[in-house]
């Protein structure tokens, strides 16, 4: 029994690509502004790359304006609890601001994973 599918497994794939790309951002960001508002915008950036993506390597799926609109909802879902877990991470848990948005993206994976599944192939 294998124990993750290849969909999921390119969904990790596709993940890694623009969360190396967003994290990018995100450290040049911080250059210029506070750690949240650097975070808000790589990560509104991450939505458009995470739906193209998606929608073209992870679910082999035509690009359409309705799943285009549909699609940030998953991200505001995501975004809403990365918000609380990135501030309880770095200010009660003290945390360094740089390393805490890759531990949020692994804790809340699993259930991005399903919403861009259920969104981009309505299954």
């Amino acid at each position: 029994m294998r124990f993750i599918n290849k969909e999921f497994l390119k969904f990790i794939i596709s993940g890694g690509i623009n969360t190396v790309a967003t994290y990018g951002i995100y450290l040049l960001l911080l250059l210029l502004w506070e750690y949240m508002i650097s975070y808000t915008i790589s990560y509104v950036l991450g939505i458009f790359l995470s739906y193209y993506l998606n929608t073209f390597f992870v679910f082999k799926e035509k690009v359409t304006f309705l799943k285009f609109i549909k699609f940030p909802v998953v991200y505001l879902v995501q975004y809403l609890m990365n918000l609380v877990i990135l501030h309880l991470l770095v200010e009660y848990i003290k945390l360094p601001a740089e390393i805490v948005p890759i531990i949020v993206v692994i804790l809340t994976m699993p259930i991005t994973y399903l919403l861009s599944k259920y969104i981009i192939k309505g299954r």
